[in-house]
Formats: structure tokens, sequence, C-alpha cells
């Protein structure tokens, strides 16, 4: 019994000071996102364990996002690009063109591909209403063989804020490459006999 009671009073204290150590941060952070402007950039950390629902739920609220101040309109020439068939090793470059139809100058605060394989290359410079411009995607094949589809999330000054460019095409595998237990097994690591 005694030692629950220690038990309990240590989670007592150890919430007590937990919340004096945030007030300020509060009181900070508050005071940070006041003077900076609104980003839609979410870090990107594993899914594991207990950070995996967080995520989901980030992914959802950025894709929901609603930009603060002017927004605009923007059509895409096309949002998906299918580069056919290249061999391992190989970059492939695409221009993702588009044109600012609003009223407002579009703002494009981030670009980012679905893993480090996928690189885009946007305006840092605001985009004049009437304006053209482009996302330029680089696509680093290696060590990605089979059917590959990457993702490029644009986050803007735009309704919804988010909106996404696809890159796909099949990959064909280096014969001089190393294969992997995975790759030439199926997923299962040989068993030694």
């Amino acid at each position: 019994m005694n030692m629950l009671k220690n038990l309990f009073a240590a989670l007592i204290l150890v919430g007590s000071m937990a919340m004096i150590a945030c007030q300020g941060d509060t009181k900070d952070a508050r005071d940070q996102a006041n003077a900076t402007p609104a980003s839609s950039e979410i870090v990107a950390q594993p899914a594991t364990g207990d950070n995996a629902a967080q995520q989901a739920a980030n992914a959802v609220a950025a894709e929901n996002q609603v930009p603060t101040g002017p927004t605009t309109t923007v059509v895409y020439e096309h949002t998906d690009f299918d580069f056919g068939s290249v061999k391992e090793g190989e970059k492939v470059k695409h221009t993702f063109k588009f044109k600012n139809t609003g009223s407002e100058p579009l703002i494009i605060s981030n670009a980012k591909g679905s893993c480090g394989c996928t690189v885009p290359k946007w305006p840092s410079e605001p985009v004049a209403p009437g304006a053209t411009s482009q996302i330029d995607v680089e696509f680093d094949s290696k060590g990605k063989p089979g059917k590959q589809t990457k993702r490029v999330t644009v986050t803007a000054n735009t309704v919804p804020a988010q909106m996404f460019l696809n890159i796909s095409g099949n990959v064909e595998k280096d014969p001089n490459s190393p294969a992997t237990p995975q790759a030439s097994t199926g997923g299962k690591v040989p068993s030694k006999q």
C-alpha cells in the first residue's frame, strides 16, 4: 500500500512539473505563430507505435487545411505522368506546367516527394495572376526495380491547400545489380542447411 502511495505521489509530481514547464512553451509557440506566416509543412517521422496514429491525423489535417490570407486558383496542364519503362539507375525528369487562374499571386510554400528518390523543384517567388510556371520533378530509379508510382504534394495558397502530382512507370531491374534475399525469395530469408 505504501508503494502505491509513493507511485501516486511521483506521478502527481511529474505531471505538475510537465504542466509548469509547458506553460512557457505555449506562450512562446503562440508568439511565434503570430509572428510568422502559417506553414503547412508536416515533419515526417517513422510511423512506429505511439506516433503512427498522430501521423495519420496530421496527414488528414494537412489534406483538409485551409490557407490563411488570400487564396487563388491554379490549373495544371496535367497532374499525372507515366514515364514508361526505364532501366534501373536512370533518372527520369518531368516538368508539370501550370497557370495561376485566380486574381491573387500564387505562393507555393512547399512541394514534397513521397520518398527521397522523388525530388521536386518549384518556384520560390509568387506567380502573378494569369502567369504560368512549372514544377520540375526528378525520380531516381536506383534501387527501385518494378512498378513505381510516386507522389509530389504541392502546398499553396489554394483551396484545397494541397494538390497532388503523380509520376509512375516501370523500372527494369539492372541485371548487374546484386540480388537481395527479399527480391529473390519473395521476401523470405533463405534458411541455411
